[in-house]
């Protein structure tokens, strides 16, 4: 049985036309959909390329040269403040208690004065007991002088024996012995009584006290400490390799605990090293001013010995990048592109350092700004302003 088709043969070529449009549509739809695809990232690409080209000079900086500098040359150490020479005051007496305590720790004083009393009653009694026998001493060395003149006017008379006139001579030597020793006890009496009095043996401070009132005086026992003349000075620690740089009159400038700056000139160059340390004492006399005001014995000081003046390079502090233990600067070319440069570096002097190798002395750096730049980046410069950067 045969069936027959109800489209006619013009109305299939239609449909398969139709269906062969829409599908050249299509493809062509999905040509241009491609091509624009590839056209917005190759657009996308060049403009990164242009934003990356655009940013190379990452920072605007200034660009400074090394400035040559007069600058002292200085060497620093530490050390302690100490009395120049500090005198350990005690007793002469033993077995008298002290009656009076006159100073205390951080007193003035002057040669002579009173630091003191001890209880002198028994020592007055011995005193006067040692008068008494001077005066008896006397009257016997007298009648003996008497006797002995008449001795001496008959001895060539023959009116006395020999042995009678020796006696008297004798008699009269023995008085003048026994008053002369007499008087040796009264001197030692008055030198006992004047040493119940506690004086000071010089001009000081006294730097402490351990005398009370009521406690038994002992030779030797310590009362009272001096620091004579009210003076300090600086034990500075060097070492070996430096003490030879250092001499009698150099002057020295310290840091005292208070932030005071105080003027000193060396005095002595210890002649030994620790062979500890290897580090070998200076000793700097401080002004007598600056004694219990900025500087006080047992303080701990820093301070800085001027060597003379020396001719170097200097760049601002800002100019140099430590990074790792070391100090580098970045160094600019013709192009502007900078190069991370290692330098050694010295002394401080307010905002400057001092540049003692590394780069030339006409040399074109950054001069601040380092920390955000890396080796190779290129940069803008612009003048610096004329206060930029100063020699100190």
């Amino acid at each position: 049985m045969t069936f027959s088709s109800p489209f006619s043969p013009g109305i299939k070529r239609l449909a398969l036309v139709s269906v062969l449009v829409l599908g050249a549509a299509a493809i062509w739809m999905l040509t241009q959909d491609a091509k624009d695809s590839g056209e917005h990232e190759n657009s996308i690409v060049a403009d990164d390329a242009k934003l990356t080209a655009g940013a190379k000079p990452s920072l605007t900086v200034m660009a400074i040269t090394p400035q040559p500098v007069e600058w002292p040359r200085v060497l620093e150490a530490n050390g302690n403040i100490a009395a120049w020479q500090e005198a350990v005051i005690g007793a002469e007496v033993s077995n008298l208690r002290l009656t009076e305590v006159r100073v205390n720790v951080g007193d003035r004083v002057q040669k002579g004065q009173v630091l003191a009393r001890i209880s002198n009653d028994s020592v007055e009694a011995a005193l006067s007991e040692s008068r008494a026998a001077v005066s008896e001493a006397e009257a016997m060395l007298a009648e003996a002088r008497a006797n002995g003149d008449r001795a001496r006017q008959y001895q060539a008379t023959g009116f006395m024996s020999a042995q009678q006139i020796n006696q008297y001579l004798t008699a009269e030597k023995t008085a003048l012995a026994r008053l002369n020793a007499a008087r040796a006890r009264l001197q030692a009496e008055q030198l006992r009584l004047a040493q119940t009095a506690v004086r000071a043996p010089d001009d000081g401070v006294i730097s402490a006290r351990t005398a009370t009132v009521g406690s038994m005086a002992q030779p030797g026992q310590e009362l009272f400490r001096l620091i004579r003349g009210s003076r300090l000075e600086w034990r500075a620690e060097v070492s070996a390799a430096d003490l030879g740089k250092l001499k009698p009159g150099v002057s020295a400038t310290l840091t005292a605990p208070n932030g005071a700056r105080v003027q000193g000139r060396v005095r002595m160059v210890a002649p030994t090293v620790d062979p500890q340390t290897l580090n070998g004492l200076v000793y700097v006399d401080l002004p007598v001013a600056e004694t219990g005001n900025s500087l006080r014995a047992g303080t701990f000081a820093r301070g800085e010995f001027e060597l003379g003046r020396v001719r170097t390079l200097s760049l601002p502090q800002s100019a140099v990048l430590l990074r790792d233990g070391f100090a580098y600067v970045f160094r600019l070319d013709e192009q502007n592109t900078v190069a991370q440069t290692k330098v050694a570096v010295g002394q401080r002097l307010g905002d400057q350092i001092e540049i003692v190798s590394g780069i030339a002395a006409d040399a074109r750096v950054v001069a601040s700004g380092a920390g955000f730049l890396a080796d190779g980046d290129r940069v803008r410069v612009v003048a610096a302003p004329a206060t930029a950067h100063k020699n100190p």
